[in-house]
């Protein structure tokens, strides 16, 4: 193969590849907004891993996701300390504990299934608590 020809090819490889961390990036920020609503589904984790792939693809989203008004300081507080503000912890514990409750006083008929989402609310309590507060 020429070397031109290969070049090009490494171009294409590398464009496509930024633009698989810029959709998993962009997927991940979806998830993690859906998780704001859902009980089950975690929030932090997913704006995490969109950081993470957004880095990796595109300086512009991950600067957009950094400089965010509602995810930006709540990201860089916690990739740097392991922080989040005392109205962020008790909003996210509020919010978690009536939407587990929700879900197990209305949804959940199984016993074994509301002991689940009790030790899942639990243990996201248990770590939430743990993390410092800015």
């Amino acid at each position: 193969m020429r070397p031109a020809v290969r070049l090009s090819i490494e171009c294409q490889m590398r464009r496509i590849t930024r633009y698989l961390w810029v959709a998993g990036g962009t997927l991940a920020v979806a998830l993690g907004i859906v998780g704001i609503f859902l009980p089950l589904l975690p929030t932090t984790p997913f704006l995490l891993l969109a950081a993470f792939l957004y880095a990796r693809g595109s300086e512009r989203f991950y600067a957009w996701l950094l400089g965010n008004r509602w995810f930006g300081g709540y990201l860089r507080r916690y990739r740097e300390h392991r922080a989040m503000t005392r109205r962020h912890k008790a909003f996210t514990l509020a919010l978690l504990w009536i939407g587990i409750g929700a879900s197990a006083g209305f949804l959940v008929p199984q016993g074994w299934a509301r002991l689940l989402l009790a030790v899942v609310a639990v243990g996201v309590t248990a770590h939430i608590l743990r993390l410092g507060t800015d």
